[in-house]
């Protein structure tokens, strides 16, 4: 740190480097943070969890019961302990509560003013976060599973939805209808995903083990279908062809980057796919479980010089390095299941929600204090290697 700090004073080095390099060390020193308690308000499980990409200051949180609640992270009271406050709630007794379990919770990604929620009652709610009034309700023939709206979309307003239904629905905000369905999949849809670097592919997973990729644009068709096998013919089935996962997909995340895609399925593999060819990259993560009969919210880090993925997984949460498919840690802490996590990229903090009712804060570790008699010689060995003096004197050699 020492030595990447003063190659940035001196110009010798990007400074993109040093943010890199304590981004990663943050993120690889993730533990459960005594001092920091998220205050409990659902009186059941924890499905989702959602902070906003403007101040990384509001999280959302979708439980069992229905119930929204909205949390405040900032430690305003600047005091070693404190606890994240709920600012409100819609509970039970809010005349527009969710009927049924609410399975996806997301801020609207340019304006705090705004977010979404869709709940096994067959509707996806757009809210007012000032009034706590919904402005607009989208109703399903099914269930609903997930929703998303694109983080980078400037053209399209478009909420894509994966209900009961194989259709994936695209819900217009402008409008305020379903503007369009994208027909394909075989079986309902678990999982869906807006691509952040390209505002008109959405990738989505189904229950029949395909993953596809779309642009909404193009009426025609899926742009792909991923195939775990890129295309070699293998000793499965016919039926098995130009599949994902051998079992439902329930879990899309994309890489900040939008270069890669992770997919997690029912068949205990998660698998790594370039977004751009549609090639499953191969990396090998191990078995990786998976018991949920819906969808799982998984998270990826942004920014590091490794990126990590953080993958519920019974009640523990599995960290993997997205590239090489090292597992690096599990992060234990809840008493039940895991079923979300988010990642908050300004801090690289990790909060998660589980069956048992809680949402645990995982905060870096805070970093050892350098000794104030530190040597001069201890010193040197930290520098950046354009430090270091390549002169020696004839004496020095012989």
């Amino acid at each position: 740190m020492l030595g990447l700090l003063s190659a940035r004073q001196a110009g010798l080095d990007d400074p993109a480097r040093l943010r890199r390099a304590e981004r990663t060390r943050r993120v690889l020193s993730l533990e459960l943070n005594k001092d920091r308690d998220v205050e409990r308000i659902h009186g059941s499980g924890i499905n989702t969890l959602d902070i906003e990409p403007v101040e990384g200051r509001y999280m959302l949180s979708g439980g069992s019961d229905g119930v929204i609640v909205l949390y405040d992270l900032e430690n305003l009271s600047r005091k070693p302990s404190y606890t994240c406050k709920a600012l409100f709630s819609v509970g039970r007794s809010h005349p527009d509560v969710h009927k049924f379990s609410v399975e996806t919770v997301q801020w609207y990604p340019h304006d705090t003013g705004m977010f979404t929620s869709s709940s096994f009652d067959k509707t996806l709610k757009i809210w007012d976060t000032n009034t706590l009034q919904p402005a607009d309700i989208f109703h399903f023939e099914g269930t609903v599973y997930s929703h998303h709206m694109s983080p980078v979309a400037t053209k399209h307003c478009l909420i894509a939805v994966g209900t009961k239904s194989p259709k994936v629905q695209l819900c217009d905000l402008k409008s305020g209808s379903s503007s369009h369905i994208l027909q394909g999949h075989r079986q309902e849809v678990l999982a869906v995903s807006w691509s952040p670097r390209h505002e008109y592919v959405l990738a989505t997973g189904s229950a029949d083990g395909r993953v596809k990729l779309w642009d909404v644009r193009r009426a025609s068709g899926c742009l792909s279908t991923l195939d775990q096998h890129n295309g070699e013919k293998s000793k499965a089935s016919s039926e098995a062809a130009n599949t994902a996962h051998n079992g439902r997909v329930n879990g899309l995340c994309y890489t900040g980057d939008g270069l890669h895609l992770l997919s997690i399925g029912t068949d205990d593999r998660m698998r790594l796919w370039n977004s751009s060819t549609g090639e499953n990259t191969l990396v090998n993560y191990g078995k990786v479980c998976n018991e949920s009969r819906k969808g799982l919210k998984f998270a990826i880090s942004c920014g590091c010089n490794l990126e990590f993925a953080f993958i519920p997984y019974g009640s523990t949460i599995a960290v993997y390095t997205v590239f090489t498919g090292e597992l690096i840690t599990m992060l234990r802490g809840h008493y039940s299941t895991v079923n979300c996590c988010v990642f908050q990229p300004h801090f690289q903090e990790l909060y998660s929600g589980s069956k048992d009712c809680n949402i645990l804060a995982w905060i870096p570790a805070p970093r050892e204090p350098v000794p104030d008699d530190i040597s001069e010689k201890s010193l040197h060995q930290h520098l950046n290697p354009a430090y270091e003096d390549a002169w020696s004197s004839s004496d020095d050699e012989g």
